[in-house]
């Protein structure tokens, strides 16, 4: 094995390993979260800290609803989707990640405070279906291979809860917030479009012809 291989594999191992840091963090914080809540350390209601949508004492639930949960069973079906797509967002865009999980993370709860029902509305729920999206067009607007792989992927692991965000979900599970589901699709969608041209891109194709003289040119073709 030369340097240059044991170089590039380094490099990777080192990319995952900073790719998993925001995933774990954002995790950790939410299961700390919660358990302050279930033992009641603060004497208070972490639920009121959700999005209720078009009331202005709502809207602190924008930042902070993706951290609360209403069960056990509520965080743990989080848990795992958070930590896969927060990994595959910082290790494939590094370059864009920040930015675009603040805009995933705001418009995805703005868009739930103005079409929600008048209830709390808490989870990661809708901050996931905006990373699901987020991470399937940017792959196909970029049409990059290796995006578009991570495009399918994520298309065959979390295209069979797509169905979540119509609002005949309301009449399957009450409890199941469709508005927020539906607002992270559609924040996902419109962040990838807008930072379609930035990150990663295709790499450009470079093609040597012989001119009509005995210079080469060089032709590049996007």
């Amino acid at each position: 094995m030369d340097n240059a291989t044991i170089h590039t594999e380094r490099w990777q191992k080192k990319r995952i390993r900073l790719a998993t840091i925001p995933a774990l963090v954002i995790c950790v914080l939410v299961w700390l979260t919660f358990l302050i809540d279930y033992a009641r350390i603060f004497r208070f209601n972490f639920s009121l800290l959700g999005i209720y949508p078009r009331q202005l004492n709502g809207l602190a639930g924008i930042v902070f609803s993706p951290f609360i949960h209403g069960s056990l069973s509520h965080l743990v079906s989080n848990t795992f989707p958070m930590l896969v797509l927060f990994s595959l967002l910082f290790y494939f865009y590094n370059q864009i990640a920040f930015k675009s999980l603040t805009l995933l993370w705001l418009l995805s709860g703005f868009f739930t405070w103005l079409i929600g029902r008048n209830s709390y509305h808490v989870g990661a729920s809708g901050l996931i279906f905006a990373l699901v999206f987020f991470l399937f067009f940017s792959g196909l607007f970029r049409k990059y291979i290796p995006l578009v792989a991570v495009s399918m992927v994520v298309a065959f692991v979390y295209g069979s809860t797509v169905w979540s965000i119509f609002p005949i979900t309301e009449y399957i599970d009450v409890n199941l917030s469709w508005e927020a589901h539906l607002s992270g699709a559609a924040a996902g969608l419109i962040v990838a479009f807008v930072f379609r041209s930035r990150g990663p891109q295709k790499p450009e194709v470079l093609w040597e012809e012989d001119g009509e003289d005995d210079n080469d040119e060089t032709v590049i073709t996007g």
